[in-house]
């Protein structure tokens, strides 16, 4: 089922740690939106047009962490993802994200963050990419590097990008070989540390929290 920008909206300013006062996300109906810290979206994998997805569901090798997959709906709530500083920085709401920057993604159900370590991934066995952790529990296995592709030094909501994770060097990375035992058709999300064609994301649906920083 569908969730409308303004229940999504809704939720954020109920669950949000908030310093700043209450923000005005916008909807990201056009391209060029760029993506700031507090932003929610959903990252879509390019070649298979598949979002990041998760849900309170572990997996039944390697970390038995909280799965992640791939997933064709495009309108599933669970497929949500909170743009969020790394910790130890004075990164703060509405600043924009550079080519470069470390990030971690929150998952906005559940509130564990997107983890990757050594353990091989259920399929491919690439390396495992899992959810892990608490809203006040979280280490270097979340930082996640954006890498722009092009000529671009922002990260905007149609530029392609590269997350490579810092610890494994591993490329979020996603293909076409789908669990059997999972419904909807998921397909495998893993990490893998070459750059290739299945590694590429765009930021997609979302609550865009416009830039705040000074200019």
């Amino acid at each position: 089922m569908a969730v409308s920008f303004f229940a999504l909206a809704l939720f954020i300013f109920l669950t949000l740690d908030l310093d700043q006062g209450s923000p005005s996300y916008t909807s990201a109906a056009s391209e060029g939106v760029e993506i700031t810290y507090g932003t929610v979206l959903k990252l879509m994998h390019e070649k298979t047009k598949f979002r990041l997805h998760s849900h309170d569901v572990p997996y039944g090798s390697g970390s038995g962490q909280q799965s992640v997959t791939a997933f064709p709906n495009v309108d599933d709530a669970n497929s949500y993802w909170i743009v969020r500083p790394q910790t130890g920085t004075s990164a703060k709401q509405g600043d924009t994200i550079k080519s470069g920057t470390l990030i971690r993604l929150q998952h906005m159900k559940t509130r564990k963050w997107l983890h990757s370590h050594l353990h091989a991934s259920p399929i491919s066995g690439n390396l495992e990419v899992s959810c892990f952790g608490g809203e006040h529990d979280s280490d270097t296995g979340d930082f996640w590097r954006v890498h722009i592709e092009g000529s671009g030094k922002t990260w905007k909501q149609d530029q392609r990008i590269r997350l490579q994770h810092v610890d494994t060097g591993g490329f979020l990375h996603s293909h076409d070989k789908k669990y059997q035992r999972i419904a909807g058709g998921q397909q495998e999300v893993c990490g893998v540390r070459d750059k290739r064609a299945d590694n590429v994301w765009l930021a997609a649906e979302g609550a865009y929290l416009p830039v705040t920083e000074s200019k």
